[in-house]
């Protein structure tokens, strides 16, 4: 079956929220999602830093001046939105997610962490006792519908106003197949993305783990690259 956008539900009234959206990954989703008119909430463990990282973003060129943007508590993001976002560092997704889990009951849960490490000869995956971040999230919220996808978009590419498309893939997995067409008609909200399912959350722990390469490439070639997959 080839790709084709026009069978995407239509996503333009959720409210999307971003837990993490004070770093880079989830200020620059939630830029990207709100230049195209999404309502967005930032959720950070300081309702005073989301609503200042709110404040920047829809000062931002392309952001419809009406409000599409705010910011509060993780909790508070976490029940007001109808789709959340996970973008925290890796060392604190766990006890995040675990603390969330009450407000998330229900909810559709996007997972976009990368559990990577770092040393002298540069990043490389590590082991989760799950398997992957988004099997770690799975675990911790059993009554919310789980996937993984935005794990290999350009944080840099994704905060620069003047980058008008983002030309790649975002590789969704998950157990349940229609969370695959909502992630993807969230993708491609932001020009040049589409969404592909890329398998069940067992597949994950690769897409996590390739972003090591993609740091590679992109230290190797002075690039911000992403994955396009062909013949769709």
């Amino acid at each position: 079956m080839a790709y084709d956008a026009s069978t995407l539900p239509d996503v333009s009234g959720l409210t999307v929220g971003i837990i993490g959206g004070t770093g880079d990954q989830g200020r620059g989703l939630a830029y990207r999602l709100a230049r195209a008119g999404q309502t967005v909430l930032i959720g950070s463990r300081s309702a005073d830093r989301a609503a200042q990282a709110a404040a920047e973003i829809a000062a931002l060129p392309g952001v419809p001046a009406n409000g599409v943007v705010s910011g509060a508590d993780n909790d508070e993001v976490a029940r007001r939105s109808d789709v959340v976002i996970i973008a925290v560092p890796w060392d604190g997704h766990a006890a995040i997610v675990a603390a969330l889990a009450g407000a998330l009951v229900g909810k559709i849960v996007i997972d976009c962490v990368n559990p990577l490490g770092f040393d002298k000869q540069g990043p490389y995956a590590l082991a989760v006792e799950e398997g992957s971040a988004v099997q770690q999230a799975a675990r911790l919220l059993p009554e919310s519908r789980v996937c993984a996808a935005f794990n290999h978009v350009s944080a840099p590419l994704l905060a620069d106003p003047e980058i008008d498309r983002i030309d790649l893939d975002v590789l969704i997995c998950t157990e349940d197949r229609e969370l695959v067409g909502v992630v993807a008609a969230l993708a491609a909200r932001i020009p040049g993305m589409r969404g592909v399912y890329a398998g069940r959350l067992r597949n994950a722990h690769q897409i996590e783990a390739f972003t090591a390469n993609l740091i590679a490439i992109n230290k190797r070639y002075k690039a911000h690259a992403g994955i396009r997959v062909t013949d769709l």
